[in-house]
């Protein structure tokens, strides 16, 4: 079974790429087969020019090779900090390239402009880890968790995975050592229960 990994965030030794080993490692020690995918170190383009929007345009090599193996993928595992409420940039442009019609939803034939969506994907359990610096009652109480509807509503309920899953580590910039080594221990359970060895 392969898993596709993603992560956005540009400062390496952050504790973003800290969940990212230890999910790797995780699915690794599972037995899975992981393509891992740090955008920032790719110089992943997240800019979608408008000739690659319409439906069945082949996009560049990069672009095109990230849509067959999110297409392909068993499971999907992304990882960013929350900025503004909203995933990174290149984050955001990844979703805009990859994450589209034809790879990972369709429309119903003659809706009358309604677009209800037909799932594509076959993942069978999708996981966002996110790290904030907002407490989590503010998040959810003042901003009504932005980051969930995103995730779960607009992107991965339309594409077809209903099984999904989303952790807010913080606040990260006041965290301890410990805190951050109990999160991972965390981190590591989650990526258990959902894809066990």
């Amino acid at each position: 079974m392969k898993i596709s990994v993603i992560l956005g965030h540009p400062q390496k030794g952050s504790f973003n790429h800290a969940i990212a080993d230890k999910v790797v490692q995780t699915l690794l020690g599972n037995g899975y087969e992981v393509a891992f995918h740090d955008l920032y170190d790719e110089n992943f383009n997240p800019i979608l020019p408008w000739g690659e929007i319409s439906k069945g345009v082949i996009p560049d090599p990069i672009v095109q090779a990230h849509c067959q193996e999110i297409a392909e993928a068993e499971g999907i595992i992304i990882i960013h900090p929350n900025w503004w409420g909203q995933p990174p940039a290149i984050l955001k442009g990844w979703v805009d390239r990859v994450i589209r019609a034809g790879v990972a939803y369709r429309f119903v034939e003659d809706d009358k402009g309604e677009g209800v969506p037909i799932g594509l994907l076959k993942a069978k359990a999708t996981l966002v880890f996110n790290t904030s610096n907002t407490p989590k009652e503010r998040e959810q109480n003042v901003f009504g968790d932005p980051l969930e509807i995103l995730w779960k509503s607009c992107i991965f309920d339309l594409c077809g995975v209903r099984n999904f899953y989303r952790k807010m580590y913080g606040v990260v910039v006041t965290s301890s050592l410990e805190q951050r080594e109990d999160w991972l221990e965390d981190v590591k359970e989650v990526v258990n229960t959902y894809f066990p060895g």
